[in-house]
């Protein structure tokens, strides 16, 4: 078989990417390392091998994660598909037998005409011939050095600092107040959570003793200093995060008139402004820690949170910088990325932007116009997001309705009915622009 593509990694997103490539007609390499050069989070050398949980979260249409698979069965996920056919019991999410899932694909592709499966670590991208990168965030040092080269070095990341970030309907606005310091910086001024010396003192020795989640040995390192876990800055002294991310300078409590003892200040992490990210907040603590001590916070009694805090190993790209929505490569049309390399965080966003970046290569070969679905969608929300955020500040993201274009007029019901709306319109948007032919009929489920 003469290639007309090449997919590099034989993760989630790879596996995906080769299936929808393979189903349209193009031939394609599918290389993976393993099990000759192992990462050191895998265990086997099987294709899309879980290495974390075996759950790919809710099942749930209501939910963002359960919105996001159901347009993906709609789509044409082989991997959802795989799921679905080696599910275990698990409530309303989506758990699978691990050794069966992976089996499942393992067939699937080995059996397919158009697929050919190298076992062998690719350490310089191809020319000539479309390439889809699916490598992950354990992409081998060589491969990530031509990556480098190719895209630019100053646009990739080795280790994410990932404050939490929480819904915008959660927070008590009449604890927190907008304002720059200083009244600096235009219209766009940050939310600020005012504390009393005795308000952050009981925020203080909570954040000191709460329980870390600790990383993995190969996840250990120096990146401690390029970015501290804000309870390890706190471990330097009581007043530490005074004169660091807490430090109130330059603003006034409205409330009171008066500067307060500390401040947490929150920054939009959208323009429609549905959801803000604690600014410095990055952290080892164990989720449930960061829920109980962060709702601490004067505002945040009742947060939502849309993502938790972490700092671990993480190779990714600065996406708004680097990708189109189509997952092109800004600098070489024929050059695609899919995966967490792009920005996503969690299986099921992995498989998403594997099937995207596929038929997207797919279509390059038979000289077809990429697509992407609307932003209104689940799929499209997250495409959206890693294209177009604010490349100063972006931080890999997983699918959550903080992305999703707000209902306009804003319904009544509360939280419950404006996701609702939310669902609907997403469900809705798919089968429309489904329906306009943008995909090929013997593509769609």
């Amino acid at each position: 078989m003469t290639p007309k593509a090449i997919v590099i990694g034989g993760g989630l997103a790879g596996c995906e990417a080769a299936w929808q490539i393979a189903t349209r007609g193009v031939p394609v390499e599918l290389y993976e390392m393993r099990p000759a050069k192992q990462t050191p989070a895998h265990k086997t050398g099987d294709l899309a091998e879980l290495v974390c949980s075996n759950s790919l979260k809710s099942n749930d249409v209501s939910t963002s994660h359960g919105l996001l698979k159901a347009e993906l069965r709609r789509l044409g996920s082989l991997l959802i598909e795989a799921a679905d056919a080696t599910r275990v019991p698990a409530g309303q999410a989506l758990a699978v037998d691990r050794a069966q899932f992976s089996a499942y694909i393992a067939e699937k592709l080995e059996h397919h005409p158009n697929v050919t499966i190298i076992r062998k670590e690719v350490t310089h991208i191809p020319v000539d011939v479309p390439v889809l990168i699916a490598t992950g965030p354990l992409t081998s040092d060589a491969l990530f050095a031509d990556i480098s080269a190719t895209l630019g070095e100053q646009d990739l990341f080795f280790y994410d600092a990932i404050s939490p970030i929480v819904a915008t309907e959660s927070i008590n606005f009449d604890k927190v107040f907008s304002q720059n310091r200083y009244d600096k910086g235009g219209d766009e001024a940050y939310l600020n959570c005012p504390m009393t010396e005795a308000e952050y003192n009981r925020f203080y020795e909570e954040l000191i003793a709460g329980e870390p989640h600790l990383p993995a040995d190969f996840e250990r390192g120096h990146y401690f200093e390029g970015c501290m876990p804000i309870e390890e800055m706190a471990r330097r002294g009581r007043e530490t995060l005074t004169f660091g991310p807490m430090k109130p300078v330059g603003l006034t409590d409205p409330t009171t008139g008066d500067k307060p003892f500390a401040v947490v200040q929150l920054r939009a992490e959208n323009t429609a402004k549905t959801s803000y990210n604690l600014v410095g907040f990055q952290t080892q603590l164990k989720i449930g820690e960061q829920k109980r001590i962060f709702r601490l916070i004067p505002g945040l009694e009742n947060a939502e949170f849309y993502r938790y805090g972490s700092i671990h190993r993480n190779s990714y790209l600065n996406s708004p910088r680097t990708l189109r929505p189509t997952l092109q490569t800004q600098r070489r049309d024929d050059l695609f990325v899919g995966g967490q390399l792009t920005g996503v965080e969690g299986y099921v966003e992995d498989i998403a932007t594997g099937l995207i970046a596929g038929i997207n290569l797919a279509r390059l070969v038979h000289q077809q116009p990429p697509i992407y679905p609307p932003p209104e969608t689940a799929t499209g929300a997250l495409l959206h997001y890693i294209t177009t955020a604010d490349p100063d500040h972006f931080q890999p993201m997983n699918i959550n309705f903080g992305l999703f274009p707000p209902i306009t007029p804003k319904p009544k019901g509360g939280r419950q009915a404006r996701r609702q709306k939310m669902v609907e319109r997403a469900l809705t948007t798919l089968e429309a622009w489904l329906q306009t032919g943008i995909m090929d009929e013997n593509q769609r489920v």
